[in-house]
Formats: C-alpha cells, structure tokens, sequence
C-alpha cells in the first residue's frame, strides 16, 4: 500500500467520522486480544463443489461426469473417504483435499454441501454482489450496504487494525464501512517517504497533526498506526523488511503450488493477528474458479493450493484457533453435467467450509437434494437446500456476539445447523 499525505489523510478521517473511532485515539490497551476473529476466503469463479466433494456411488453423478470433472471411487486418484459423511452416499473429497481431511478428522472442519446463494443467477457479478450485501435476490429489498459492514457497526471494536482485506480492491461486503483497512502487501503497508529525509517528513506530518482537532486526530492515529505494525516487522540491516517467517515447523505451500497471491494473503492477516493490533476481521481472495474448460488440469492445482494453504494458516495460528473461526465460501457452483471442452459451465449449488477449534467439525452438514433430473435446480444444477446466510449468521451470533441478525441479513429468518459451539463469554 503506497501512502501518500492525501490518501493518509482521506483513510483515516473517513474511518474516525464514520465509526466514533475517536474514543480510541488515545490508543490505550483495548481487550480485543480476548476477542473471536473471524477470517472469510472468498472462492472467485465459482467453485465446483461437486468436484470437491462429490457422492462417488450415486449413479446421476457417474452418468453425467467424465474423469476431467469428477472425483473417483476407485482408483490410483480415487476420492478420500470422509467419516460421518453420510448414510445414503459414499462422500468423497478430492484427492488433492488431503490435508483438509486431517482437520475434518481432528473434528475442527466441517463441510455444508448444498450450500449458497438461492437466487439462481449465472453472474459472477451479480451472484458476488448479492452474497457480499447478503441478500437473497435483486430487488428493493436488499440492502446497498455489505453484511460484514452491518455487522461491524453494531460491533464493540478497539484496536488500530479492526479490519483488513488483504485484497487488491476493498470487497464489497465492507460496502460503507469507512474504517476497513486494505492490505494486499504488508511490507507496502508504511510510511512512504523520502530515503534520506523520510525521518524528517514524518516529524514535520506528527508535528502538523497535533491538536484535538478531527484532522489532527485522523493524521496522528493514521501515522501511529502504520509505526505500530512497522515496529513489529522485521527487518534486515539495510533496513528491508523479511519475509514473513510462520511458525515453526509450518511450511505454506510454495510458488509452485500456483499460491503466491493466496499465502501471501494469508500470512499478512496471521502476521497481523500475532501482532495483537485489535485484528477481529480479515478478508481474503482466492480467484480462479471459473473452469469452463480444462477442468481436469486447473481444479487439482485450485484444491492442492487451498488445503495446503488453509492447513499452514490455521497451523501458524495454533495459538489463536480457541478464538478464530474461518469461512470459506463462493459464489456459485457448477452443473452437473460436463460440458464438451472438459469442463463445467455456471451453475447453482455449491459447498461451504468452516474452519475452526469452536466448529462441531468432522461432519458434513446440509440437507442433500439428490441429483436426479427432476430434483436439480432447472433440471440442471445442484439445488441450495442451505443459504449461505444461515452459516454466516450462525457464526455471527455464536461466536462473533452479534446480538441481532435483524439488521444484518434484513427479513431471513434464524436457521441454526449447530455449526460452532456459542462464545460463553
């Protein structure tokens, strides 16, 4: 993130205007560090839940999938058995999901099949856009703002890093939310000054914001905020900042898993939580779902760098997964049946993933709809049997203390599935 004076100033006097941050600007100790942090990772394209976790026996499926687009039963690259998947079919994940089988197993994973938006638009944009204001269909009724921005301003927040996408453009669910910070780089994440004066144009700035005025307290908090994180970073002697270095025996997967973008998202909201800056919500991107064709190819490398990735994160957090919940989610899923460049077109239904040590994990949840012809979605698509709604709220009010969905998700009543395990405190 390059600072400039003018965008240091128009960041933090839109955050203290629009939140009441101004009980904060003495930066005293808040107790956030006692607080749940919720972590959503937004699956871009569209994400084939039926290639992820797939009923391998039921003969609809086996019908109108080739090898390119399926999981297997059998096999060198058959499909990973899930226990307590199911009764009815034989549920497997993708075999490149291995290490997301190792939390479901520890019981700190859960899947929700069937799951997503119920308006069955075709639109990355328009399905995007509903999910992230939390709404059911475009009409009057739903709302401009994003859920997570309702829900932040009900919210008790301290801390000088609340919230952080750590995404190239701010999401949409953060929609009027003046107080968000976007960090897709952390080391980028300073003060921009001059290589040999940068010293004195940061005295001149703190000197120029003293005082009691809005102003003067945007551009101190602003300033002190970004002294903060640089002084927990390290940094070599030339002054450059190091890689980020997770915890030990942690290994996020590497360039060549096609996750550069992806772990780099990651450890900046991990290194931002271990600094203890009041972090309570982090958003992440992972793009590249759309797999109209050559699904055979792009799907294995999407998974391989997910479930590594997410195994790394929540293991560098070990020492925060009593307090961090993480959902992941997509826009829609794709049809059933493969299409001839050996692929899936857009399509309904898809798959939700919770993550976390407050997860009734180790099952998959959801009620399943089948997949014959006359129980799909217009004949085509996996029918929504879940809205995406019931498990964010769920995780809203059981972890997050969002003491009404009323104005979060407007007109949708509360549907709990005993998700995660309500916060005692």
């Amino acid at each position: 993130m390059k600072t400039s004076r003018r965008n240091l100033l128009l960041g933090s006097l839109g955050g203290v205007l629009a939140t009441g941050a101004l009980r904060h600007l003495a930066f005293a100790k808040d107790d956030s560090d006692s607080k749940d942090i919720l972590v959503v990772v937004f699956l871009r394209g569209g994400c084939d839940g039926l290639n992820f976790l797939a009923p391998v026996d039921d003969p609809h499926y086996l019908a109108a999938r080739g090898s390119d687009t399926r999981v297997s039963e059998k096999g060198a690259d058959r499909g990973i058995g899930l226990a307590r998947a199911s009764s009815d079919f034989d549920f497997r994940l993708h075999p490149k999901g291995a290490p997301l089988k190792e939390l479901y197993d520890q019981r700190e994973l859960a899947f929700i099949h069937a799951a997503g938006l119920t308006h069955a638009t075709r639109s990355h944009f328009d399905a995007q856009s509903l999910i992230e204001r939390g709404g059911s269909k475009e009409d009057s009724n739903t709302p401009k703002s994003g859920w997570l921005t309702r829900y932040l301003l009900g919210a008790d927040l301290a801390g000088l890093l609340p919230v952080v996408a750590s995404t190239e453009t701010m999401p949409e669910s953060l929609h009027e939310y003046k107080n968000a910070c976007c960090i897709s780089e952390l080391g980028q994440f300073a003060f921009e000054g001059h290589w040999k004066y940068g010293d004195a144009q940061k005295k001149i700035l703190q000197k120029a914001y003293e005082g009691n005025s809005i102003l003067s307290l945007s551009g101190s908090r602003a300033l002190y905020t970004l002294d903060a994180v640089s002084k927990h970073q390290k940094r070599d002697g030339d002054g450059n900042t190091i890689p980020y270095q997770p915890r030990k025996g942690v290994k996020y997967p590497t360039e060549e898993d096609n996750c550069e973008e992806l772990c780099n998202s990651l450890q900046t909201i991990a290194s931002l939580i271990k600094m203890n800056l009041g972090l309570r919500v982090g958003l992440v991107d992972f793009d590249g779902w759309d797999t109209h064709q050559g699904q055979g190819y792009h799907f294995p490398i999407q998974i391989n760098a997910l479930s590594k990735a997410l195994h790394a994160f929540y293991s560098d957090l070990s020492d925060f997964k009593e307090r961090l919940t993480i959902v992941v989610m997509t826009e829609f899923g794709r049809r059933l049946r493969q299409n001839h460049s050996w692929g899936t077109d857009h399509g309904h239904g898809s798959l939700m993933i919770l993550l976390g040590a407050n997860v009734n994990g180790g099952k998959l949840y959801g009620k399943w709809p089948g997949l014959a012809t006359e129980q799909l979605d217009q004949g085509v698509d996996l029918r929504v049997t879940t809205d995406y709604r019931t498990v964010l709220g769920e995780v809203l009010s059981n972890r997050m203390q969002a003491t009404t969905l009323d104005s979060i998700f407007p007109n949708f009543p509360d549907l709990a599935l005993n998700l995660v395990r309500k916060r005692t405190t």
